[in-house]
């Protein structure tokens, strides 16, 4: 149908307004008054959702916040729209939270960071539980604190093997880890076996990923032959699926398939290995059994994530989730959606504090252009999903919503990659360099030339004169700190604020790395808190960051779990510990061997006074705080993941039970002090 659109927006010189709908990007014409306006061929797709977006001599400049969707009146059919913007919130970001005291200017607060599976409780399996997080919620609250932050809690099974057990590589962005679920609680009865079977488990120092999950699978089973039908006939279980089902489906299929042919590489399942809505009807129909199990499983981890999420909101406590930056080429998402990443690469990161080498994480990397056609709407989904269980989010690795360090399959060193999206030379543009072990072809344009990220490194570059070295330095600095700077600004503003707009999540990011200097001011803009951590300073030549400077809009933490807890860091580099002792903590003489009580607290009083939003600290060290609780094993087992080994086994847990902090009075009192001392309370 014939439809006219008119808008008021009051442009600069040389800007111009487009009206947007998947593919279609249409101009429009400036009238008196600021009125642009379209006259267009309409559909109901296009009407379903469309958005307006400016652009600056021809390049893109800014996009509204949300989407438009019309529907069509009497003719002529004319829409008048109004500029979409974030809707206000305070505290310096500019859209409305979810949590109100996120939105109060100038508030604080403190939380602490630990992973679901790390929690250890009296009734636990071996593993930490969806329910312990209420225990968590409890201390918390009695000590000041208002977050809880948590690393993902997506399913990773794919084997059952150890290897699982790494939580940044999901076979399904929405669907939970089976071993977070608490039997007990989804209705198993605790017999005599059950409970030596509990307790054998529970009394290990760290996870056994392999026994749990088989033993909580197989308990499942148990359930599900006793509850199952009762279950999917009530009206709770009805709704879960009929709101989940774009998703559940799909994944319920995938995990029975994987089950019954051994492997999660689809590719390998035959007539199966292309994903089709009518193949999975057909196969949901056919294999009710095996399918209805992970719907049962998904339903209850569901019920018991809510439960807590809504135990914390009502303790005036808040819980953090993790969107990690990658799908994994063998889950769910990749299988039903191929379309939307580049299965042919592989992303990773640059040579950083973590690798020499770089990284490469074997996860495809995105296909932006795919994901607008429908205005990123797989992202919002899972943000959506997402949203329900967490009021705050990290964004792991936001710079991959700038460019990503994308390295071709199947190559497997990080210095193999090159930034994508990015705007490499032209063969005319380098043809005084010598091009082998200088720079990398571009794998989707032939005859274009990335800067190789370890060029300097190579016989090839020592090899050259002077000037040729001092031009290719200057080519290669260019290229990586500054060429793409404001390419890669309007990048980010074509995704970030519709992900952002379709929640009320707090948005905070891991910004650590090769930070393009865009990076900083579109986080800023849209209202993103940075990740400071002291150890890994942004300012050039520091050694330790300095947390009297750090900015208001950040998230500081003592350590991550990509890095030692205080304790062992002290323990990793003599030289290290002496300079934090003399230069941070303006102590004389010699630093002690071991990170003592007092050294922890001083270092975690550093951070609540600083001038960051939300402090954050690993419940590592907060225990550490604390002479009878803190861990008198080795300390460097208290780490949760070393990134330089790919095949990390995360499996760190508590030395302690949850209700030993509930229960120790010296531990609680110091951190509630603290806390209050520094007004976050």
């Amino acid at each position: 149908m014939k439809a006219k659109f008119s808008i008021e927006y009051q442009t600069r010189w040389g800007e111009a307004l487009l009206i947007v709908s998947g593919q279609q990007r249409i101009p429009m014409t400036w009238n008196d008054g600021g009125i642009w306006t379209a006259e267009i061929e309409a559909d109901k797709e296009f009407l379903a959702s469309y958005h307006y977006e400016v652009e600056m001599d021809g390049v893109f400049e800014r996009s509204e916040w949300d989407s438009h969707s019309a529907k069509p009146g009497r003719t002529p059919k004319t829409f008048e729209d109004k500029w979409i913007d974030a809707p206000a919130g305070g505290n310096g970001i500019p859209h409305k939270l979810n949590m109100p005291v996120f939105d109060q200017k100038g508030w604080k607060g403190a939380g602490t960071a630990v992973p679901v599976f790390s929690l250890r409780s009296k009734e636990g399996f071996g593993v930490g539980e969806f329910r312990d997080l209420k225990k968590l919620v409890d201390w918390a609250a009695s000590t000041g604190q208002c977050i809880i932050q948590l690393l993902p809690v997506n399913d990773t099974t794919r084997s059952g093997s150890w290897q699982d057990s790494y939580p940044y590589s999901a076979i399904s962005s929405f669907a939970l880890h089976p071993q977070f679920i608490c039997l007990e609680a989804a209705g198993l009865k605790a017999t005599p076996a059950y409970r030596a079977l509990r307790d054998e488990l529970n009394a290990l120092p760290a996870i056994d990923y392999e026994k749990v999950n088989a033993e909580k699978t197989r308990l499942l089973h148990v359930l599900f032959e006793r509850d199952g039908k009762a279950t999917l006939e009530s009206e709770p279980y009805k709704e879960f699926v009929k709101e989940n089902k774009e998703w559940l489906m799909p994944y319920a299929m995938f995990c029975a398939l994987r089950d019954s042919l051994g492997t999660a590489d689809f590719s390998k399942w035959g007539k199966y290995a292309v994903y089709s809505e009518s193949k999975m009807r057909s196969y949901v129909h056919d294999h009710k059994a095996e399918t209805d199990f992970y719907c049962f499983t998904q339903y209850h981890l569901d019920l018991q994530l809510k439960d807590a999420h809504d135990y914390a909101r009502s303790k005036g406590v808040c819980f953090k989730g993790d969107l990690p930056i990658g799908i994994s080429r063998d889950s769910v998402d990749a299988w039903c959606y191929p379309e939307l990443f580049n299965m042919d690469s592989q992303a990773g990161a640059p040579p950083d504090f973590f690798s020499k080498d770089g990284q490469n994480w074997g996860f495809p990397t995105y296909n932006w252009e795919s994901m607008a056609k429908d205005n990123y709407r797989w992202w919002r989904v899972r943000l959506g999903k997402m949203a329900e269980y967490f009021d705050a989010f990290r964004i792991d690795h936001v710079l991959g919503f700038f460019r990503i360090w994308e390295i071709p399959v199947p190559e497997k060193s990080g210095l193999m990659g090159h930034f994508n999206p990015a705007m490499p030379y032209s063969a005319s543009e380098i043809s005084h360099f010598p091009i082998k072990g200088l720079f990398l072809e571009d794998p989707r344009r032939k005859g274009f030339y990335h800067p190789a990220i370890g060029a300097r490194e190579t016989p090839v570059y020592s090899s050259l004169d002077d000037w040729t070295r001092s031009e290719f330095d200057r080519l290669y600095n260019d290229f990586f700190y500054h060429r793409h700077n404001e390419f890669w600004r309007r990048e980010s503003l074509r995704k970030l604020p519709v992900l952002l707009g379709c929640t009320g999540m707090l948005a905070c990011a891991e910004d650590l790395g090769m930070i393009p200097a865009c990076v900083p001011g579109v986080m800023e803009q849209l209202g993103i808190l940075s990740l400071e951590l002291q150890r890994m300073p942004k300012g050039e030549g520091e050694l330790f960051g300095d947390t009297t400077r750090y900015p208001y809009m950040s998230v500081c933490a003592t350590s991550s779990h990509d890095i030692s807890p205080l304790m062992a860091w002290w323990e990793e580099d003599a030289a290290q510990s002496q300079a934090y002792w003399s230069n941070v903590l303006h102590r004389d003489g010699k630093a002690p061997e071991h990170c003592t009580t007092d050294i922890v607290r001083s270092a975690i009083s550093l951070h609540l006074e600083s001038p960051s939003m939300l402090c954050i600290i690993p419940l590592q060290d907060w225990m550490a705080t604390d002479e009878k609780i803190r861990f008198k094993g080795d300390p460097a087992s208290e780490r949760i993941n070393i990134p330089a080994i790919s095949k990390h086994y995360w499996r760190y847990r508590m030395h302690v039970d949850i209700d030993e902090l509930l229960l120790s009075g010296s531990l609680s009192e110091t951190v509630r002090s603290m806390v209050a001392r520094s007004g976050r309370a």
